[in-house]
C-alpha cells in the first residue's frame, strides 16, 4: 500500500495506506453512514461518460480511498494504479461443488465485550462486507456479495497478501531453496548493513525482527511515510533525496531492539520476503504466485499485485484477487496442501503454520483481542480448541480456517476503521460460531 508523507504537495507523495489512516482518522471524529448508507453502487461512484465531477475517484489526490469512496474503490485498484498479473494460465478451471444452505443468516453469537446476541446475517452488514465465501467439507455453502463487487470480480486482499507470500516462503524453506536458520545477508548482500542482515529468514518469516520502523499512521515522522513514499509508483517531488523504490528502501532499515525477542507487526518484513522469494527463484512474486499456486489450483481469474515504480510487486499488501479463488486457497491449507487430489503446497509447510510461533514473543506484540495467538509463516494462529488460523487484512479482509470444523471462510470488506480491532469483536465470534454450527449441523 503506498502512503502519503505530511507537508507534501499531495497528488506528488499520495498513497494507498495514508488514505487509510485519513479515513481511520477522520471518521473516528464523526459519524460514520453504515453499510446501506456507504453502498458504492448506490453513490454512484465512476459511473458515466465521463461521471459527475463529484463522483470521480483518482488515485493521485487521494480521493479513491476516502471512506465512503473506499468502498468501490477496494474492488477497482487495477483502473486506478499500475499492477503486475498473477496468471492462472490455460487450464481449465476446477469448480467448487456448490450445496447452499439458508439456515447460516439464523447462526447467533454474543460480539466480544457484549451482551446482546447478533445474528451472522447482521454480522454482514456491521463488518461493511463488500463478499463473503463460506466453505464446508470444500462446497460452497454461503456466498452473497454486496455493492460493487460481483462474483467474477477482484478486491484487495490488503495484508492477507502478507500470509499468500508467507506461504511461499514456508514452501521454499520446506523445499531447501531458502534456510530458515540463514541470516537474510546470506541471500541478499545488498541489506547487509541493514537491519535485515542479521536477522534469519526466520525471524523475517514470524516477524520477530528487532527493526527501528514505526507504522504509527498518527505520527507524521513514522516510518511508513518514508516506506510508502518510496513504493509509491508516483512521481516523487522535485527536491525529493530519498529511496525510489521498495528494494531501497529496505536498505536503510536501521535497527532496534533484539532479532527474536518480541513479535512486531511490520509490513517492511514482508517486503524482505518478497525480495528473498525472487532472488532465489528468479521470479518475481506475482509470477512465482501464478506458477505455485494460481495455476495448480485451477483459479477462476488471474489475480493481480500492485507495483512500484520499477514494477516490484508489494509483497506486504498488494495482491486482489476473485473470493471464491482466495477461497480455494484457503480449501488447499485446510486440506493439508492438497487441493482436489493434487499436492500443491508440502504438508510440511501446513503442519508448520497450524503449530504457531512462539507465544511468548507474540505476547508482547499488543493484542488484547487476541490473548493465547501466535503469529507462524505471516499467519495468525489462533490455538483455539480447532486449531484455527487465519490470515488479516486492514478494513476487515478475512481468510478464516479451521481444521476441525472442515471450514473455510473468505471475506473482503470496506470497514471505515482500518484497524482490525474495529471489526474483530464481531468478525471473531461470529467465525467461530459459523464454523461450529456447520460442524454439528451438517447436511
Amino acid at each position: 500500500m503506498n502512503r502519503f508523507r505530511p507537508l507534501r504537495p499531495f497528488p506528488r507523495a499520495a498513497a494507498l495506506a495514508a488514505c487509510l489512516a485519513l479515513a481511520a482518522t477522520a471518521h473516528a471524529a464523526s459519524p460514520v453512514p453504515d453499510a446501506a448508507a456507504s453502498d458504492p453502487a448506490a453513490l454512484g461512484w465512476m459511473v458515466g461518460s465521463p461521471p459527475p465531477p463529484e463522483r470521480i475517484l483518482r488515485f493521485d489526490d487521494g480521493s479513491y480511498f476516502r471512506f465512503p469512496a473506499l468502498r468501490w474503490s477496494v474492488a477497482n485498484f487495477r483502473q486506478l494504479m499500475p499492477t503486475i498479473n498473477v496468471s492462472r494460465g490455460l487450464g481449465a478451471i476446477d469448480p467448487l461443488p456448490r450445496a447452499l444452505r439458508k439456515d447460516l443468516d439464523a447462526v447467533r453469537f454474543v460480539p466480544l465485550g457484549g451482551s446482546e446476541p447478533m445474528t451472522w446475517e447482521q454480522s454482514l452488514a456491521a463488518n461493511y462486507t463488500d463478499g463473503i465465501v463460506v466453505l464446508h467439507r470444500g462446497r460452497i455453502v454461503y456466498e452473497r456479495y454486496f455493492g460493487v463487487l460481483k462474483d467474477d470480480g477482484q478486491h484487495g486482499a490488503m495484508s492477507v497478501t502478507k500470509s499468500v507470500v508467507g506461504t511461499l516462503g514456508a514452501l521454499l524453506v520446506a523445499e531447501g531453496l531458502l534456510d530458515a536458520d540463514k541470516p537474510v545477508a546470506h541471500y541478499i548482500p545488498e541489506l547487509a548493513r541493514s537491519a535485515f542482515g542479521t536477522a534469519t529468514v526466520r525471524q523475517v518469516l514470524d516477524m520477530t525482527t528487532g527493526l527501528k520502523f514505526s507504522e504509527d499512521y498518527d505520527d507524521p515522522n513514522a516510518e511508513v511515510w518514508a516506506h510508502a513514499q518510496a513504493g509509491s509508483p508516483l512521481p516523487k517531488p522535485r527536491d525529493y533525496t530519498g529511496p525510489r523504490s521498495y528494494y531501497e528502501y529496505l536498505q536503510g532499515v536501521q535497527p532496534q531492539g533484539s532479532h527474536g525477542a518480541a513479535f512486531g507487526y511490520k509490513t517492511v518484513n514482508a517486503d524482505v520476503l518478497g525480495w528473498l522469494i525472487a532472488r532465489v527463484t528468479g521470479r518475481n512474486v506475482a509470477d512465482y504466485l501464478s506458477e505455485r499456486i494460481w495455476r495448480p489450483l485451477g483459479a477462476e481469474q488471474d489475480a493481480y499485485m500492485t507495483v512500484d515504480s520499477i514494477g516490484t510487486p508489494f509483497a506486504g499488501g498488494g495482491l486482489n484477487t476473485g473470493l471464491r479463488d482466495l477461497a480455494r486457497f484457503g480449501e488447499m491449507l485446510r486440506t493439508d496442501g492438497r487441493f482436489h487430489g493434487r499436492q500443491i503446497v508440502p504438508k510440511a509447510v501446513v503442519d508448520d503454520i497450524r503449530r504457531g510461533g512462539d507465544k511468548a514473543a507474540f505476547a508482547q506484540g499488543g493484542y488484547p483481542l487476541l490473548q493465547g495467538w501466535s503469529y507462524r509463516n505471516m499467519w495468525w494462529v489462533t490455538h483455539n480448541d480447532h486449531g484455527a488460523f487465519m490470515a488479516r487484512g486492514v478494513h476487515g479482509q478475512r481468510l478464516y480456517i479451521d481444521p476441525k470444523a472442515e471450514v473455510v471462510i473468505a471475506r473482503y470488506a470496506s470497514h471505515p476503521q482500518a484497524g482490525n480491532a474495529a471489526n474483530d469483536p464481531t468478525t471473531l465470534p461470529a467465525f467461530d460460531a459459523l464454523a461450529r454450527y456447520l460442524m454439528t449441523t451438517p447436511r
